[in-house]
């Protein structure tokens, strides 16, 4: 016992030790959250408390497995092998599988992952014969997964006026019968849902008492991890199960809860106290895992929330550099800033490339960064989730433009013929395949003349094949003298793709949403750099495939080379992990915090913790970026720095620690592909130079040496000017975006000096 003790903390061994009652731990980020979980574990284990008396709940299987391991470390395998521990749903699985009879079911039952509720929600939708666009099967689907974890089933969703004004507000009033048709089928397929293994485990101890009384009887001492990130139902069968005994530890912290959009309730946490009278609160406030100055702008910043308990978090490590904060004119400069950034750091030897992170609000973000990280050919990874041009969204729309460009081209062609649904079927295309071998020309070719290849399909489908031709023959018209931007507007109006991203409002959908704008700014971009170089007749389709082409083909890390890699993720997905040298970019109104959060206290306060879990990521450098402007959705859009960088009140910091040292590991060789150039350390803000012109259209004011601005790539000098009139143009080295060549015509330049 003495050996389990022993290594923790004085309040790390108070909460190990308490077993009198409810207890509730604030763990603060790096504080030793799983360390006291484990141990207390463990400790349990030497006061003769039997393992399958203890239940231990997290939120993933990683998370459940490495404190095994780590218990089986204090008190060996044998005892860790008897332990209830698990997420949720499998905990509650196997309970469901023991007493499934009671509630109508065969211990047999399937368990339903996403995929096979959307497609019955999406099945059922169909024989009801409801319209599928304004019954969006992902969004019905996740509607039924929310009325679940609030405690809801068909029944009581029926029941309630008050989901079903919402439901008529959004004119599906048919939800109620969806959810019933959709939970009777369940049961006559003996099939669960992932929600169904939280409600029916509910529903269970609700309706009978002795096998409520049986597990709460079995599970003397109760464990829950990452407390703040539980829902309602999660809760009440918590209660269930601990309203005898009241044995429950909950460990977690009220400033990183980050999930409401998922059903977490950050009031199960504050109210713990409410909930369980007796409870006594164990506070882990020291910061094992970051530097003096890392933590103290973090607490400075969470400070700002109302709703949360109270704690003054601190770190014993060196102050170490402060938080830097650095504002570029438009997202173009900040990716370059962060890239250059990255080539100091790692050529002076501070940080390797594996000790990095780059952090964003959403995934839409990525792109401007990944295309900075290849320009300087620095390997990274997309971490949780999908690099840009790799997501299923933009692999479409490029289809699309493929197509426009190249009518022949048949993988295009099959990828996006019935995307949208429009009818056209894989028997059909494979009567089109068939077509096009036998006759030894393309598909597109037969289309061209169907008469001749196409008696094999028939009528109404033909129509269907022939209209989708003429909407292609269209674009290809129409690409001929329109510019990329507005080509790729009109493909995503017309084709019906829009509208069906646009056809649904759950955060999945927000996310597409946010790609394909995010990526119709990318298109803006091109066509104003082609405008702004004096190639105006290059802002066009062929030419812009051609740039994007060499994005689109990302090679396969080998496992040895992915160990040497930068990390790309969402701070959503960043959460629990740490990293010696974080960026977190984006930090302006709109983004960060998000629009969407801008009329919600509740919301705004959760968009601070999502800040506060980003800065606590990093160990011992953090650098946070805005943008002056940035294109989104097709336009030039401004917006001022976020809140959240003056409430971190970087200006108090003082730093008297010294720069991390060098790392002793080798550090890869020609890691930049020779590509290392020195860079300024200095802070770039927009310039406050209240004499800067505009220069006019024929270059006057101009000259080489000039000192000039732009609002995308920044402050740069003029190295030389070339041309006359309206076709003068200037050879401009930016401090951080490089050479760029600019017709002054377009070139929004100010003079500077």
């Amino acid at each position: 016992m003495t050996e389990i003790l022993e290594s923790l903390s004085e309040v790390q061994r108070k909460a190990v030790e308490y077993n009198q009652g409810p207890q509730l731990v604030i763990a603060g980020a790096g504080s030793g959250k799983t360390r006291v979980l484990t141990h207390k574990i463990a400790y349990l284990l030497t006061q003769d408390v039997q393992p399958w008396n203890i239940l231990a709940l997290t939120f993933t299987n990683k998370a459940a497995t490495e404190m095994k391991e780590r218990i089986a470390r204090l008190v060996g395998k044998e005892q860790v092998h008897y332990l209830n521990m698990g997420t949720f749903h499998s905990i509650f699985s196997h309970i469901l599988r023991a007493e499934a009879a009671l509630l109508g079911y065969t211990s047999r039952f399937t368990i339903y992952d996403q995929n096979d509720s959307r497609a019955l929600v999406k099945r059922i939708i169909k024989e009801m014969g409801l319209d599928d666009k304004k019954y969006k099967a992902s969004n019905v689907a996740d509607r039924i997964s929310m009325a679940k974890n609030h405690l809801m089933d068909a029944r009581t969703y029926e029941q309630n006026p008050s989901v079903r004004k919402v439901d008529a507000a959004h004119h599906q009033d048919e939800i109620a019968n969806i959810y019933k048709q959709y939970s009777q089928r369940c049961l006559l397929s003996n099939a669960m849902d992932f929600d169904d293994l939280l409600l029916l485990t509910y529903r269970l101890f609700a309706t009978h008492e002795e096998t409520r009384q049986k597990y709460a009887t079995r599970f003397t001492h109760i464990l829950v991890d990452e407390y703040q990130d539980t829902n309602r139902v999660q809760q009440a069968i918590l209660l269930q199960l601990t309203k005898d005994r009241q044995n429950i530890c909950a460990v977690g912290d009220d400033a990183q809860s980050i999930y409401s959009f998922r059903g977490a309730n950050i009031d199960n946490i504050l109210n713990f106290t409410n909930t369980y009278p007796e409870a006594k609160i164990f506070k882990l406030e020291r910061n094992y895992r970051s530097t003096q100055s890392i933590v103290s702008a973090a607490d400075r910043l969470i400070s700002h929330n109302s709703f949360q308990i109270p704690k003054t978090t601190y770190s014993e490590n060196e102050v170490g550099s402060p938080i830097v904060y650095k504002q570029a004119y438009s997202d173009k400069e900040e990716a370059a800033i962060v890239c250059k950034d990255i080539m100091k750091q790692c050529s002076s030897g501070c940080f390797k490339v594996d000790d990095i992170a780059i952090l964003y609000r959403t995934n839409a973000q990525s792109r401007s960064i990944e295309e900075a990280l290849r320009k300087e050919n620095i390997p990274y990874r997309i971490c949780g989730g999908l690099s840009f041009y790799q997501r299923k969204e933009i692999k479409d729309v490029v289809a699309y433009l493929r197509l426009v460009a190249n009518p022949r081209d048949e993988e295009s062609l099959r990828r996006v013929i019935n995307y949208p649904t429009r009818g056209i079927g894989s028997t059909t295309v494979e009567k089109l395949s068939a077509a096009s071998l036998s006759a030894g020309i393309s598909i597109w070719d037969c289309l061209e003349t169907p008469g001749t290849y196409l008696s094999a399909i028939s009528g109404k489908t033909l129509d269907k094949v022939l209209a989708f031709k003429a909407m292609i023959d269209g674009f290809v018209s129409e690409a001929s003298d329109t510019d990329v931007f507005e080509l790729t507007k009109n493909v995503l109006k017309q084709s019906g793709m829009g509208a069906e991203i646009y056809a649904g409002n759950d955060a999945e959908d927000l996310a597409r949403q946010e790609i394909i704008e995010e990526f119709l700014t990318s298109t803006q971009e091109f066509v104003v750099n082609k405008r702004e170089e004096g190639n105006e007749h290059e802002a066009t389709l062929g030419f812009f495939l051609q740039e994007i082409s060499l994005l689109t083909d990302v090679e396969e890390m080998s496992a040895k080379d992915d160990e040497h890699l930068i990390k790309l993720m969402t701070i959503h997905g960043a959460k629990g992990l740490e990293f010696p040298l974080v960026y977190i970019v984006g930090l302006e109104e709109n983004i960060f915090p998000s629009l969407q959060s801008s009329d919600s206290p509740r919301a705004l306060e959760e968009e601070r913790r999502l800040f506060y879990v980003a800065i606590t990521r990093a160990e011992k450098r953090c650098v946070i970026t805005s943008a002056q402007n940035r294109f989104r959705y097709g336009q030039l859009e401004f917006n001022a720095p976020s809140r959240f960088i003056k409430e971190l009140d970087l200006s108090s910091q003082v730093c008297t620690g010294s720069r991390p040292a060098p790392s002793q590991r080798p550090r890869l060789s020609g890691m930049f592909s020779g590509n290392v150039k020195p860079i300024s350390s200095r802070t770039y803000a927009p310039s406050k130079v209240s004499t800067a012109a505009t220069v006019s259209p024929m270059g006057g004011g101009i000259a080489v040496g000039s000192r000039v601005e732009h609002p995308r790539f920044g402050m740069g000098q003029v190295t030389s000017v070339e041309g006359s009139g309206e076709n003068t143009k200037a050879h401009v080295v930016f401090d951080n975006c490089g050479e760029k060549v600019l017709l002054l015509k377009f070139a929004k330049l100010k003079v500077l000096s």
